[in-house]
């Protein structure tokens, strides 16, 4: 009864749609068990792109079951608009299951969101103003909406109100905004039940007898563990659990069914949004570093901070998820670099500093420690066994791997799903 969880071990966008795609034919179900359509992973398969935002990369596998779990907050129309784009381009979704207790982003979410971050000014977070921070917190606070609500109308309404007697007091009297009518939220979200019907299921009962007849269940991070509003670099960060914890929590499968941890990094690092970011580059190598990696955002088409590879984050992940496998994405765009700066640890007030500074002031002062590695020029696109990679790339991903605190199992050197370099079986 194979679980397997694949989590981002930086700040996000590291590869992990490709890294789920690239196993979809061999597993059963591929679980989406956090955040909502505020990340998108970008698959290529041969010459078709797909930007998923809110659908599990499973989508694209045929015989593959995706499911939406619980952990997750679903924009409704997001959701549909995108199974249509992709049924358009013939894809079957059909197979596609949500959990009937994951909870549904309002209206008023949306709305909040933007006006909130708007209010802070230089102290924003850097939300995608998708409204996912305050569904989370309606969540929390015990007035958020479920997918299984929408089929119960009375429950349905009595919880719409309930949420509004609080917000529409914010809006009107803190944000000078109009108030929002319940009968115009209820009038859409009911608009969405026919369609809606057919795809609810008690997922983690799905999943646990799948797990139970020895199916293969990939469970799939949105965001990651430098973004996870535990452990992550708060409170510049998201409002899920996007580490291997949360993906227990957020699809109902035990701690104990989890057999590995695929950790996905970068050969290099991004972040977008605010927040500290101790190798960011402001010079060339940060613009090349971009404009030959792509690094714009996938959801909001934001151009996404870059900078050098950083192992004492890479650590940091492999300790809190407990990775057992590391993907290395990207590696193709080093090419052409004579010498690679590698952040091995970090100098605080005068002080080395080998781990992440377990303090937010700690780790806003870190700055990096480099080691030089040496680069190459050959293009690696077709390479497809480590041979086939320059001894110089060869010594980078062991010298990664030495530093991060787990093996790396595959090596990505280009965007196309084939586009990768083995090490071990990811899933055996």
């Amino acid at each position: 009864m194979p679980a397997v969880v694949i989590v981002g071990a930086q700040w996000g966008d590291e590869g992990k749609g490709k890294a789920t795609d690239l196993l979809g034919s061999r597993v059963d179900y591929v679980v989406k068990f956090n955040g909502g359509n505020n990340a998108g992973h970008t698959v290529v398969i041969g010459d078709e792109k797909y930007a998923l935002h809110l659908l599990p990369s499973g989508i694209l596998s045929p015989g593959c079951v995706p499911v939406i779990g619980n952990g997750v907050v679903v924009d409704l129309n997001v959701l549909f608009q995108e199974i249509d784009g992709l049924e358009a381009r013939g894809i079957d979704t059909s197979a596609l299951k949500i959990s009937a207790n994951a909870h549904v982003i309002a209206d008023y979410n949306r709305t909040l969101d933007k006006v909130t971050e708007r209010f802070l000014g230089s102290r924003k977070i850097g939300t995608t103003g998708r409204g996912i921070g305050p569904t989370y917190a309606d969540k929390m606070n015990r007035l958020g909406v479920r997918v299984q609500d929408l089929f119960d109308e009375k429950i349905l309404r009595a919880k719409v109100e309930g949420a509004l007697e609080v917000k529409n007091q914010i809006l009107t009297k803190v944000y000078n905004r109009r108030a929002v009518g319940v009968d115009e939220i209820v009038e859409e979200l009911l608009g969405y039940v026919e369609r809606l019907r057919p795809m609810v299921a008690d997922t983690a009962l799905l999943l646990h007898e799948a797990l139970a007849d020895d199916q293969t269940v990939l469970l799939e991070a949105g965001q990651a563990t430098l973004l996870d509003v535990d452990h992550g670099t708060y409170p510049f960060v998201t409002s899920s659990s996007a580490t291997t914890g949360g993906a227990c929590t957020g699809s109902g499968i035990a701690p104990t069914q989890i057999t590995r941890v695929i950790g996905i990094v970068k050969a290099y690092a991004t972040r977008v949004g605010e927040g500290p970011f101790p190798t960011e580059l402001f010079d060339a190598d940060g613009e090349r570093l971009r404009a030959n990696g792509g690094e714009f955002g996938t959801t909001t088409g934001r151009p996404r901070r870059c900078g050098w590879y950083d192992a004492p984050v890479a650590r940091y992940a492999a300790r809190i998820n407990g990775v057992t496998d590391f993907v290395l994405t990207k590696l193709d765009v080093l090419t052409g670099w004579d010498k690679i700066p590698v952040c091995v640890a970090y100098e605080v007030d005068g002080e080395r500093v080998d781990e992440m500074p377990s303090t937010q002031t700690g780790f806003h002062h870190a700055k990096p420690v480099y080691e030089f590695l040496d680069g190459w020029s050959e293009d690696i696109s077709g390479a497809r066994e480590f041979s086939d990679l320059p001894d110089a790339a060869q010594r980078y991903v062991r010298a990664i791997e030495q530093m991060s605190g787990a093996r790396v199992s595959a090596v990505g050197v280009g965007p196309d799903r084939e586009q990768t370099v083995v090490l071990h079986d990811l899933l055996g």
